[in-house]
Formats: C-alpha cells, sequence, structure tokens
C-alpha cells in the first residue's frame, strides 16, 4: 500500500521559512520522480518543483530563488525548504510520487499525500 505522509505546515510571518517533508512508504522511493505540489482556496492545484530519480531539479517561476528541493534516498523522503515566504504562498502542500518525460516535463500519478497546511501572515 502506498502512502505519502507530508508534514512541517504551519502559520509563518511573511518573509519566514518552512521545511515541508514528505515520507513515502510502499513504492520502491529512488525510481520515482517526486514533486510538490499546491492547491489555494478556489484555484486549480500547481506544480511547485519536483525533483527527478537521478536528482534533477525544477521550479515554477513563482518559487524560485526562494524554494529548494531534496531528497533523501536512504530515508524515503523529499524535503521542500521554503524561505521568504509571501503571503500567496498560502496554500495546502501535497506530494507526488510520479515520473519525468523525456522532455523534462514532471507526470503525476496517483500518489499523493493528505496534504499540509502553510499559511504565511502578520
Amino acid at each position: 500500500q502506498v502512502q505519502l505522509v507530508e508534514s512541517g505546515g504551519g502559520l509563518v510571518q511573511p518573509g519566514g521559512s518552512l521545511q515541508l517533508s514528505c515520507a513515502a512508504s510502499g513504492i520502491i522511493f529512488s525510481i520515482y520522480s517526486m514533486g510538490w505540489y499546491r492547491q489555494a482556496p478556489g484555484k486549480q492545484r500547481e506544480l511547485v518543483a519536483f525533483i527527478s530519480s537521478g536528482g534533477s531539479i525544477s521550479y515554477a517561476d513563482s518559487v524560485k530563488g526562494r524554494f529548494t528541493i531534496s531528497r533523501d534516498n536512504a530515508k524515503n523522503t523529499v524535503y521542500l525548504q521554503m524561505n521568504s515566504l509571501k503571503p500567496e504562498d498560502t496554500a495546502v502542500y501535497y506530494c507526488n510520487a510520479g515520473s519525468t518525460s523525456s522532455g523534462g516535463t514532471y507526470l503525476p500519478n496517483n500518489y499523493w499525500g493528505q496534504g499540509t497546511q502553510v499559511t504565511v501572515s502578520s
């Protein structure tokens, strides 16, 4: 049974930092690309960042220079370090286990976590 469990969300002031974690079980973690998505109220879920099984990384333009994705295959965990947070980063953040196309596009599958709430507010 595949499980992805996100943690690390919370309430933070603008300019602050948070680190999200996503622990995976039931999959061979090292062969999967891992993506972080977010969904704000009334908006579609959007891809924030992903890291391939080989370590290639891509970010949405809105988070470049502020967010860092990483993975620890020994711990079956993917991280999202979020710095210089803005109110518009407020959303539920989800991780996903997927794949990367030959063109470098992240391809999500049906393996989703339950999400962790990030609220950026003063």
